[in-house]
């Protein structure tokens, strides 16, 4: 007897060729199983970068001089900042890098320039938005790297002693610790979560299982039962929230700056809206597996390009355009802003509304998708 003979008489490989077979006829999980890779390694790959660069920053020139004209061009030229706009106090600084339209801004005194006139040394301000502790690096980086190369300019042009210093104010997280940044964003990531994956797999567990025969029979409508699958994961979603922001504060001093009542009144739409997608998927997959993959599939996204890991302005443009088209995005923002700058929706209410208006097309996208029999 050959050695293939005496391989396929083993009693494994008649179990072989039937879980070969089933994977051929399988086709959408075994797609699933090889494109999504692929898709995720092609994504992330071009739009995960830790370097952050062109950080939207806002300008308050108290001096208006060529000399503060030129120390500006030299932050912009760092490519870590990028001009968003001027500002007309420090009121407003404080206004628009709470409400997220800036993360930085350059504030130059009035006598920035006669300063280094007179030899002495001229001081410019940075304040940052140091929530994000990588985008707060590259902020400081970019900073004393413009300060050294006009420096350097000013005493080989005029050789005067002095030059510039640039002092970094940090907002929000003057310490830079990874806790406060990253603690408000597991809320979200876990609530995508639990509530993506669970849900997609609601309706076609009943499938499998052959209880959705039952629910056919019933005078439940579409509606009433979609709203049966999404009100127990919406309290559970809520025990989820208030767990970690418990356990944020007391084991890594999480600041709570904002309204909890106003997140938990955001939360809602948010929630929502991963239910209406898990549901979504549960409506275009036959097995449980495929449900699955598929969560997954949308699930990394959710971590990776909504700005929980890694800065949104180190992404390129097509990665951001990703990421703006997810819910999880504008919840972060709302999160971090309530928590970490408390502010409120009078600031953050565009991405309130942009929350709302995904849950309310994510759950009717579900109940049109969905069809009340078994097929």
């Amino acid at each position: 007897m050959t050695l293939w003979e005496r391989l396929t008489s083993l009693p494994f490989w008649a179990m072989l060729q039937k879980e070969f077979i089933q994977m051929r006829r399988d086709r959408g999980t075994l797609g699933m199983m090889i494109g999504i890779p692929a898709i995720q390694l092609i994504m992330f790959g071009y739009a995960i970068q830790t370097e952050v660069r062109h950080l939207p920053t806002i300008v308050l020139d108290e001096s208006r001089s060529p000399e503060s004209r030129r120390f500006i061009q030299a932050m912009l030229n760092t490519g870590n900042f990028d001009l968003g706009g001027t500002a007309a106090s420090r009121g407003e600084i404080e206004q628009r890098i709470a409400g997220g339209e800036a993360r930085a801004a350059i504030v130059i005194p009035p006598d920035f320039q006669r300063d280094i006139k007179r030899g002495r040394t001229a001081q410019a301000q940075i304040i940052v938005d140091a929530a994000d502790p990588l985008a707060s690096a590259a902020a400081i980086s970019g900073a004393g790297l413009a300060g050294a190369i006009r420096s350097q300019a000013l005493a080989a042009s005029r050789g005067v002693g002095g030059g510039i210093e640039v002092r970094v104010r940090p907002w929000y997280n003057p310490t830079s610790r990874s806790a406060v940044y990253i603690v408000p964003g597991i809320i979200g990531v876990l609530l995508s979560i639990t509530m993506i994956v669970v849900a997609s797999i609601a309706l076609v567990r009943e499938r499998e299982r052959g209880t959705l025969e039952q629910l056919v029979v019933t005078p439940i409508g579409k509606t009433s039962l979609m709203l049966g699958k999404i009100i127990p994961f919406l309290l559970v979603g809520y025990v989820q929230i208030t767990v970690i922001l418990l356990l944020g504060r007391l084991l890594f001093d999480v600041p709570i700056r904002g309204s909890v009542a106003t997140l938990y009144l955001v939360a809602l739409p948010f929630v929502v809206a991963n239910l209406g997608i898990g549901l979504f998927v549960s409506t275009v997959v036959s097995t449980q597996a495929q449900a699955m993959q598929l969560g997954f599939l949308l699930l990394l996204p959710n971590i990776l390009l909504s700005g929980f890991m890694f800065p949104r302005e180190a992404m390129p443009e097509p990665a951001q355009w990703l990421g703006a088209a997810l819910p999880l995005t504008y919840f972060l923002e709302i999160m971090r802003g309530i928590l970490l700058k408390g502010t409120g929706l009078r600031v953050l209410w565009p991405e309130a509304l942009a929350l709302v208006g995904f849950s309310v097309g994510l759950i009717g996208l579900s109940v049109v998708r969905f069809r009340k029999s078994v097929e």
